[in-house]
């Protein structure tokens, strides 16, 4: 009889962490799109984000969350207000921005940030199901800031090609036949007076 009660509480234990396994939130962000995608017992959901800028890395991979927080103030970037934070692989979190004019495109230092009301959202959802974060593809920025940044250097390189580098006699000093002669009488005029 003993055996038989051990045996329907492990078979009873199994069955109810399938179901727990079930009920977990299952989050997506695709760097690519810069979207959210959720799915809860609660249902589905799609948001756009913001993930890092250039010069930013939001880590790619599959996390769960290491702790959550209703309003979170950066301290790394001036006591900026992160509510509804759920952190996830170090300091990296996903929260609440209102940047709202942002999302859709990279603007943050790394972080996951979405709309107040979305964030809300999904903490209560974590808060009670629990969660598994899967971040996949790659950041938009990273051919446009290339791309931006060859044009930039470009267009420096232009520039300086009609500027001289250093002071020296240019074509409008005619008599000064070569920049040795000019160097042993600087104080001569090139005009001849």
């Amino acid at each position: 009889m003993r055996c038989f009660k051990a045996l329907v509480l492990v078979l009873a234990a199994m069955i109810a962490s399938i179901g727990a396994a079930q009920a977990t939130v299952q989050i997506h962000i695709d760097l690519s799109t810069q979207r959210m995608q959720v799915e809860s017992s609660k249902g589905s959901y799609s948001w756009p984000v913001s993930t890092a800028r250039a010069g930013y890395v939001t880590p790619r991979g599959t996390y769960a969350p290491t702790g959550l927080q209703k309003m979170h103030y950066s301290r790394k970037y001036h006591m900026s207000p992160m509510p509804h934070s759920i952190f996830f692989n170090g300091g990296y979190a996903i929260h609440g921005t209102y940047a709202t004019g942002a999302l859709g495109r990279p603007a943050s230092h790394g972080c996951v940030r979405i709309s107040p009301s979305n964030a809300a959202t999904l903490y209560k959802l974590v808060q009670g199901e629990g969660a598994q974060i899967s971040i996949t593809g790659s950041s938009p920025t990273r051919f446009a800031a290339h791309k931006a940044h060859r044009s930039n250097v470009a267009s420096l390189h232009r520039s300086h090609r009609s500027h001289a580098l250093a002071y020296g006699p240019g074509q409008r000093y005619r008599s000064v036949t070569s920049v040795k002669s000019w160097q042993s009488a600087p104080m001569t005029s090139p005009f001849g007076n």
